[in-house]
């Protein structure tokens, strides 16, 4: 007797067929780019506050719609992320939306931790750029978080840094 091969599960998305049907349908249909990418804003369920913007290929936002978590696609590592796999600040997904076109996700997630940097920030937003009238001389960058919600260090040890120079 041979077993059975399990049939590959169906995918969550539909065809991009009509403009009708991908701004005013029901049917998930996102647009990924020629790298089989799309970008994710990420912000705090609560605040609203602006958490992070990362990138998902379709496994990553397949993996987000099933886990309720989410994934992204690290291009730095150039594999799936599962975001808090590591460090435990694992991105609870409160509500997921797609835009308008359906080439742009949005999370409104809850982080074990509080905190979403790889850096130690809560928000990987946590530096103010000056622009018009406040610039004044150069664009030196302000802080707008003063204090770190965890240390790097101790969270994620050896661990390569992601940020690529």
């Amino acid at each position: 007797m041979f077993a059975s091969a399990s049939p590959a599960p169906a995918s969550p998305f539909g065809q991009r067929i009509s403009v009708e049907q991908v701004e005013e349908g029901h049917e998930l249909a996102p647009k990924f780019d020629p790298q089989g990418l799309i970008p994710c804003v990420t912000t705090d369920h609560a605040s609203g506050e602006v958490l992070m913007v990362a990138v998902m290929n379709r496994e990553a936002l397949t993996k987000t719609i099933e886990t309720a978590e989410a994934h992204y696609w690290s291009r730095s590592r150039q594999q799936l992320w599962h975001k808090g796999a590591t460090s435990g600040l694992v991105q609870k997904v409160v509500e997921m939306r797609i835009d308008d076109d359906q080439d742009c996700v949005w999370l409104r997630v809850e982080i074990a931790g509080g905190a979403s940097c790889h850096v130690g920030y809560r928000s990987c937003f946590y530096r103010r750029v000056p622009v018009g009238t406040e610039r004044g001389q150069g664009t030196k960058l302000e802080f707008t978080e003063h204090h770190k919600a965890f240390d790097p260090k101790a969270v994620y040890g050896d661990a390569p840094n992601p940020t690529q120079l």
